[in-house]
């Protein structure tokens, strides 16, 4: 049972970082000369997704355990309600392909 969990732990992880990337890739591509990265982190039970530029933004927050996506309520709290989810692989790449830097794919329509 632990080592599903750790399983779906670093898939997780990997997926965010995954994330990352093509956030930094479809940044670049539209702002070249600007200096702005995007990296992962870790707390307690999220992933925390970040933009940096002079100061870190938050852009998503991602449930370690579950995979589920949530846009940012504020600098350290997710919002409600789940936008997507990493380990489903439908979810993920309709994710991957509407994922945009500024977050607007993260709002409920």
């Amino acid at each position: 049972m632990t080592e599903l969990v750790l399983v779906k732990t670093d898939q997780v992880y990997d997926y965010c970082l995954q994330l990352a990337d093509i956030l930094d890739e479809r940044f670049r591509k539209e702002f070249p000369t600007l200096n702005n990265t995007f990296t992962v982190d870790k707390g307690r039970k999220y992933y925390r997704v970040w933009g940096i530029d002079n100061q870190k933004i938050i852009h998503c927050f991602v449930n370690i355990k579950t995979g589920d996506v949530f846009k940012p309520e504020s600098y350290n709290k997710p919002a409600k309600h789940v936008r997507y989810n990493l380990l489903d692989d439908v979810s993920r790449q309709s994710m991957f392909e509407k994922c945009h830097y500024a977050g607007g794919y993260l709002y409920l329509k």
